[in-house]
Parts: C-alpha cells; structure tokens; sequence
C-alpha cells in the first residue's frame, strides 16, 4: 500500500475558524476528506483578541472535521495575518571554505538561517525568509544555486516579519485546544498556493484576498515572490457600512451584503426594493438596493485603491501579465471583478481553489471562502516534498515507509520554535510560582 499522510489546514480568521482536512493523490491533488467551520468572535483584523472565545471557535471547527474526516487530528498548518505583518527586501552572503567543492544543500541552509539572525523592530520576529535569487561569484539570477562551484553565495530575500505577542497568541490558542502548531504561515501565501497556476506565477499576478478583517496581498513574477501588504479592511467594515447607513441590526446587514449586495451601484436598476422584517412589533423597513450597492461600492473602491496603490509601490504594475486574482469571502460580492478592473486598469479574475481538488468534498470546497485553508494544505504537502516530517505518530494516517531526501531548509521553521520555546518557558514559569 503507498503511504498516506493527512494534512490539517486551519485558518483562524476574522470572522470564521475553518479547519480541512485533505490528503494527496498520486497526481498530488488534494482529496478533501472534512471541513469544519465555527464563528469566529475573539478575532479583530486577523489578531487574536479573546483567546477563550478564540479556542473555543478551534475546537468546534476540528471537531466537526474530524466527525466528517473520521480522522484525530492532532497537528495542524496555521495560517497568520493582521496589519502587524510587514515585509522588506535583504541581500545576505556567505563564504564557503571549500574553494574547489560543489555548493551543497547545508551551505544554501546556512545562508538562509543567517537571514533569521538580522535585526528586526522591537516586539518583531521573522516569520518567512523567501529566498528570490542567488549569486555565486558575481554570477547573478541563479534560481537553484546547489551542485555549482564557487566561494562566494550571496542571495536576494523577502523578508516577512510579525509581532511576537500576535504569534504566540496564536499558538497559545492552538495548544490551549490540544493540538500542535506544525508551522505558521502568511495567509496570503496559502491562498496563492491555492488558487494561482504556474503559468500565472511564471508571468507576474497579483492575488487579493479579501478577508473579514484584512486585504492581504501577495505579488508573484518569474515565479517569485516579490512584494506582500496587508491592507487593515476587509468585508466586515462594509457591513459595518451598511449597518450605519441603511440603519439595521449587524447580523441583517451582512444578509443584506451577501444576498442582495453589488460593487456596481450602475448594474442594479432604480426600482429595486428589499424588504426586511422590523424589530418587534415595528414594521418591516424598506430599502432601495441601489442605495445599499452605492454603501457597498464607495468602501470597496477606498479598499481596490489601497491595492491599487501597493501594486504601485512594488514597482511591478507593468509587469502583471497574469493581472490581478481576487479570492477570499469578499471576492463573491456580484460585480466585484468588473470594480477591480474599473479601479486598477488591470484585467482581474476570482481564484478558486478546485483546480487542486481531486475528489472528496470538492463542490464544498470549491469556494473562495476556503482558499485560505485549502492552501494552507497544500504548502503542508509542498513542505513534506522538502522535509518529511518525523513526527509521524500525530500526522500520518499510514506509516511512512518512503527513504527520506536531503533535508532542505524549511521556510519559517525557527520562528516556530522561538515561539514555542516562549510558550513553553512562560508555562514554566507560572508553575514555578505556583
């Protein structure tokens, strides 16, 4: 029997927690096997803000997976936003001291781990070193430096930063609903995982999640990494738009929103009319849905321009030939592709996640809603092309019999550590006392 192995995504947003559980076919494809989802109330623009409420949203949402999965799940792949992510480009360089010597897998390493050394802000930790080109001996635009001769390796990075209190308190609602925290991942990344295609990576697009809380961004040319944002909006302050100008109750406003709502205020005809129930005994309230689009269209072009503008920052407006994909729950406003193009002049589609779908629950999870989660399962699987996991008693449903490669550097691996070692020692030090 070919070995297996189950990987757990769980993306603990602003306004859901949704944790999939997925394993991969031998065309890697992913084959969904359980989804589970909970509201999400201790979370505000991707940071963790009531870690109760918090672990509570988990362990409703694991639990339904594994009802649904018929799998324990003990590990799982986290993904991590908020306005505290910030990023930066940085040069790092190394001299071997083998002159006549192949550049090996652990020189590559060190490089990389070198990059998690430089200073960051106060209160920050890195979380991703995205390596985007290498140079050994002043031959530049090398992609896979490994098997070259050379002294000198000098590499380009994107580097992602984070604040430390936001991950640990991730990883403390992770442990706090008994599971391990396998990696932390940008959601921005995850997603593109999910929802962008070679060709699109290789020619330079743009993907725009929009989530409850925040627009993250990730920009990708020559199947790079190039430039990410995360923009502090998302769909829950045009509910709180809609809530405010067409004077009704939250939970009526994002119905209002989902059903009726429209990025184009010019698409809906004057003489539409919903009707709502009214409060108690009150009647039931009127409201144009021009109106209600025109609330929706004036936040969602204050968001497109924030896009607008990051694109401009990163200096590779002109080199999107891929345009621009748009995915998360705000992407399934009706007309909100026609806004983006209206907006940023550039050719927009909206990413779903079922072109890495296999069988399973595909119709479910073919929705931009679960682009997140969905990717977060895939990076797991990229991950374990790089590193089998040893820990194979928590994540594996079969025994892992394969011969393991050589061991890559893993992306963000140590930020994971440092942030259970404070975990950890926190933990300890409280007992201590006690």
């Amino acid at each position: 029997m070919s070995s297996e192995k189950i990987v757990v995504g769980l993306d603990i947003g602003t306004t859901k927690v949704c944790a999939i559980v997925g394993k991969q076919n031998e065309h890697g494809k992913i084959i969904i096997l359980g989804i589970g989802k909970a509201e999400s109330d201790g979370v505000s623009k991707g940071v963790v803000t009531n870690i109760d409420k918090t672990v509570e949203a988990i362990k409703t949402a694991v639990s339904e997976a594994e009802r649904m999965s018929n799998i324990s799940i003990k590990v799982v792949h986290v993904g991590i936003a908020g306005e505290h992510i910030k990023s930066m480009q940085h040069k790092g360089m190394i001299t071997l001291s083998r002159n006549d010597e192949e550049i090996s897998i652990d020189d590559v390493d060190r490089l990389h781990m070198e990059m998690f050394k430089i200073a960051s802000p106060p209160g920050t930790d890195i979380i991703h070193v995205l390596p985007q080109e290498y140079t050994v001996d002043n031959q530049s635009g090398i992609k896979e430096p490994i098997g070259m001769s050379g002294i000198r390796l000098e590499g380009n990075f994107h580097i992602v930063m984070g604040q430390t209190t936001a991950a640990n308190n991730i990883y403390k609602c992770v442990r706090k609903a008994d599971l391990d925290a396998k990696e932390l991942v940008l959601e921005p990344l995850a997603s593109s995982a999910a929802v962008l295609s070679d060709d699109e990576l290789e020619a330079g697009v743009c993907l725009v999640d929009i989530g409850g809380g925040t627009t993250d961004i990730a920009i990708f040319e020559d199947g790079i990494i190039r430039h990410t944002a995360v923009i502090p909006f998302g769909g829950n302050i045009v509910t709180e738009d809609i809530k405010f100008g067409c004077s009704v109750m939250k939970k009526q406003a994002e119905m209002l929103k989902i059903k009726y709502g429209s990025a184009v205020a010019a698409e809906i005809k004057d003489e539409e009319v919903i009707t709502i129930p009214g409060l108690k005994e009150r009647p039931p309230k009127k409201i144009k849905r021009k109106t209600l689009a025109e609330i929706i269209q004036s936040r969602m072009e204050e968001i497109i321009e924030f896009v607008a503008a990051e694109i401009h920052h990163s200096g590779y407006k002109n080199k999107l030939v891929g345009g621009i994909v748009v995915t998360g729950g705000g992407s399934q406003l009706n007309h909100i592709k026609q806004l983006f193009e209206y907006v940023t002049g550039i050719d927009t589609r909206i990413g779903y996640p079922g072109e890495h779908l296999a069988s399973g629950l595909v119709e479910e999870g073919n929705s931009p809603v679960y682009a997140t989660s969905i990717g977060l399962v895939v990076y797991g699987f990229e991950n374990r092309k790089i590193e089998l996991d040893d820990n194979q008693d928590v994540e594996t449903e079969l025994q892992d019999s394969l011969p393991k490669p050589p061991v890559k550097p893993k992306i963000g691996f140590s930020f994971v550590e440092k942030i259970k070692n404070i975990f950890e020692n926190t933990l300890k030090n409280q007992s201590n006392l006690d």
